[in-house]
């Protein structure tokens, strides 16, 4: 038996499809075509490592299905949010960004990009902003999560198929403005750069759609493997090893890049010539992790809207902790399932206690990343 796999562009036929968008909440719907592949098999690497026991346990609370870290108890069965995140120069400040124990980034049209902050602890969230649209490949990076997606519309002729899914539990803000969202006065800022989400109104708008806060049968956690605190993972011989002090993803318009902080073993944010700033905290964005996955694009239209082949076993990327990075392939086979990523040796990589910055790097792009 086959299953779908519907590409997050769903549009690789021999004919490309050109579409002229209007406004993204007026488009037209259309049927989106599926690609059909073959059931792919699971890895059955014998050089695997299994997550490592629990080396103690603490009164009260649990580990951070996203980052380890030790969160409050009363979170381990509630389900993550998924939150997309303007990231264009003009809507700066972000708010509360700095939350996001996973935080993606991925191109959208004209070059820019956009991001998707997973929380496992939003509900005490201040407010979250700048809130964009929704782009169709961010919603099975939400899936992998079994997250509450939340946007602020969408184009309608890509999104609308898999937004209609009863699995797809999402908060879209052209439906809850005054409930899940509120607009910040913002003077001199356009209109589209103003959306903002907070904890309290998430809940709402959770409330008023009947979605469930725990863990829904689609979840096929847990997500990443994490080496032991007391025995953090060093790259220093593994396969293809190279040093990392410096990371440049490749992106045109922002130019992102990370730079490793020997001292606490984070790799800091910058983005358009400064650092990446929650405005919440007024603190620097950074990271323990850092994972680059080259994925296959096509560009859908004359608008240049972006889809990506969320599902893939041939291409790689790299592995970025403590101050070193690794090449490494990638495996995603099922709606729901994670994104599993293997080092040169076949064995699935381990993770250290701590956030992961993924960004998604379009294959044509791959000559743009720049690690030393």
């Amino acid at each position: 038996m086959k299953k779908i796999y519907r590409w997050a562009v769903l549009l690789f036929s021999s004919t490309m499809l050109f579409v002229s968008c209007g406004k993204e909440k007026d488009e037209a719907s259309t049927s989106i075509p599926v690609i059909e592949m073959p059931d792919q098999p699971a890895s059955t690497s014998s050089g695997a490592v299994s997550q490592e026991p629990e080396e103690d346990v603490r009164e009260g609370m649990t580990r951070s299905v996203l980052t380890n870290q030790w969160i409050d108890e009363s979170l381990k069965d509630q389900r993550p949010v998924a939150v997309m995140i303007n990231n264009i120069e003009a809507a700066l400040p972000q708010s509360g960004i700095g939350k996001a124990g996973v935080m993606y980034e991925a191109p959208v049209e004209g070059g820019l990009t956009r991001l998707l902050a997973v929380i496992d602890d939003w509900a005490s969230l201040g407010e979250l902003g700048p809130v964009r649209s929704c782009r169709l490949y961010y919603v099975y990076f939400a899936l992998e999560w079994d997250a509450i997606y939340a946007h602020f519309g969408g184009p309608e002729l890509y999104v609308k198929e898999i937004l209609s899914e009863d699995y797809v539990h999402n908060l879209d803000g052209l439906e809850l403005e005054g409930t899940a969202y509120h607009r910040r006065s913002r003077p001199g800022v356009s209109k589209e750069h103003t959306a903002y989400t907070s904890g309290e109104e998430l809940l709402k708008g959770l409330e008023k759609k009947g979605y469930s806060m725990t863990y829904t049968g689609n979840y096929e956690g847990p997500h990443y493997q994490f080496a032991s605190e007391d025995n953090p993972v060093d790259l220093s011989s593994s396969t293809g090893v190279q040093d990392a002090v410096h990371v440049e993803p490749g992106y045109s318009i922002n130019k992102p890049y990370f730079e490793y902080h020997e001292e606490d073993g984070l790799y800091y944010r910058y983005q358009y010539g400064k650092p990446h700033i929650d405005e919440a905290t007024g603190e620097q964005l950074a990271y323990k992790n850092i994972l680059l996955q080259t994925t296959y694009s096509v560009s859908l239209d004359a608008k240049g809207y972006l889809g990506f082949k969320n599902h893939d076993t041939t291409l790689g990327g790299y592995y970025i902790t403590g101050g070193k990075a690794i090449p490494v392939t990638w495996e995603k086979t099922t709606d729901f399932g994670p994104t599993k990523y293997f080092d040169q040796d076949g064995n699935e990589i381990n993770l250290n206690t701590g956030k992961t910055f993924i960004c998604i790097i379009q294959e044509s792009a791959e000559n743009r990343v720049v690690i030393r």
